[in-house]
């Protein structure tokens, strides 16, 4: 059995497989099984083999990241003819690359290297960048929503036709629906068209979707339809919309949620549909707006244009639980005495929680009962929204559900997906909005009335 280098060592190995010997170099990583060998390869990809196959193991010199060069910029050239968009860059897997030293993806691209290695982008539109940061979205806070918020008006005052937001995966859809509420919140309509993008796959990887995510994201913000507003228009999404290549697809800010850690079409509607379909083909974009999207926009009100956003206040402390056999009481008590401003649950199926003990053996369900009792005599709002992620929260269909709204819970009606209900609910409380007017009211297109069909 071989010696196993460590992380970040630069090797080359002959393995025995079932097909044969074969040869690959790549930087080792951390072992993805016990008595296995990890590399990154060169292209991206990692490859695992167990010790027993790996037959040598050769050490290479470390390969340092290109040198920087000292070739004064470019002046991009500006046509008067095309829009004029600004990329904000917040960092996530679109802005990243492998680190040669460990092979690790690492968020460090910067916006003018994004521009540079996409040259279409200037067949599209004139484009300017700002770098607001370089996160993964795991990271990302209310107060960086506020941050993207002022940069997006920022651009619209400097003349924008539109606002791109390149933003890591993992909390795509909770940030565009806070730029949603921030821009429409208040029945009125961003100045241009705003699209979030990111990508499943750093841009250095063979199989990204990094290029493709953002020309689409480009040319809606450059040609898509000027946003009405309770279409879920004002702010959306774009991203793949199958794992192949040739198409992305374009979704409402709030209407949308990962659900595939990993696959390109990671992204997928929740109660609605895509708003439109952007294809690729040799080269040239186009987009095709679906029909559910002509329909909801023939039937939109018109909106004012909005010329402050509001924003989120960061302090705003918002409680989650998940209804089932793990919710307790305690747990509950506790974190009420954190100061929390409101407690969302996730409920079973329309919208229930375990607060009923019919056969006089499960005591805990009572102690919930209670304890929620008791949050909303103390005036901590709890809202409701559905586990199932599909659908809607629908109270009255069954007597607890009834019971619920009794109690004073809300929620009931809501069709938005989960994440929307809670960012939702963080605006009201930002901007003091009556939480029972904003749950029950489409403000934005989270909650159109085709989206219970």
């Amino acid at each position: 059995m071989v010696d196993v280098p460590p992380a970040g060592q630069r090797v080359k190995l002959e393995v025995e497989t079932r097909n044969g010997q074969t040869c690959i170099e790549g930087v080792v990583l951390h072992p993805a099984a016990k008595n296995h060998l990890t590399v990154k390869l060169v292209n991206g990809y990692n490859a695992s083999y167990p010790l027993n196959e790996v037959t040598s193991v050769e050490l290479l010199p470390t390969q340092s990241p290109p040198a920087a060069t000292n070739a004064p910029k470019q002046e991009r050239v500006t046509n008067d003819a095309l829009p004029r968009i600004r990329i904000l860059h917040t960092g996530g897997t679109i802005a990243s690359k492998v680190d040669y030293t460990t092979g690790a993806v690492v968020a460090r691209f910067e916006p003018e290297e994004m521009i540079a290695s996409l040259p279409e982008l200037a067949q599209i539109a004139n484009i300017e960048a700002v770098k607001l940061g370089n996160m993964f979205s795991d990271d990302i806070r209310p107060q960086h929503w506020n941050i993207m918020i002022q940069a997006s008006k920022q651009a619209f005052d400097d003349g924008c036709d539109g606002v791109v937001v390149t933003h890591g995966t993992d909390t795509l859809h909770i940030s565009s629906a806070a730029m949603s509420f921030a821009w429409g919140g208040k029945g009125e309509v961003a100045p241009g068209r705003i699209a979030f993008v990111g990508s499943q796959r750093s841009s250095d990887r063979g199989s990204s979707d990094a290029a493709e995510n953002l020309l689409s994201a480009v040319h809606w913000a450059a040609n898509g339809p000027q946003p009405c507003g309770d279409a879920g228009d004002g702010v959306v999404l774009v991203m793949h919309s199958t794992n192949n290549d040739g198409e992305c697809a374009v979704y409402p800010g709030t209407g949308v949620r990962k659900m595939h850690s990993s696959r390109r079409d990671a992204f997928q509607p929740v109660n609605c549909e895509a708003l439109a379909h952007v294809t690729i083909d040799n080269g040239e974009l186009s987009h095709t707006n679906t029909d559910f999207y002509e329909t909801l926009r023939k039937n939109s009100t018109t909106r004012p244009v909005c010329e402050r956003p509001t924003t989120y206040e960061k302090s705003t402390r918002i409680a989650q639980f998940i209804s089932g056999p793990w919710l307790h009481s305690e747990e509950i008590e506790a974190i009420v005495q954190t100061g929390v401003q409101a407690i969302v649950i996730q409920g079973t199926g329309l919208g229930h929680l375990p607060i009923e003990d019919p056969g006089k053996d499960a005591p805990e369900n009572t102690k919930v009962w209670r304890a929620l009792t008791r949050c909303i005599n103390r005036e901590i709002p709890i809202i409701v929204t559905n586990q199932c992620i599909h659908g809607p929260v629908d109270m009255n269909v069954y007597s607890k559900g009834r019971k619920q709204m009794e109690m004073g819970i809300m929620g009931h009606g809501s069709v938005a997906a989960p994440d929307t209900v809670i960012v939702k609910v963080h605006w009201a409380l930002s901007n003091n909005v009556k939480l029972e007017d904003a749950i029950g009211t489409n403000l934005c297109g989270e909650g159109n009335n085709l989206l219970m069909n």
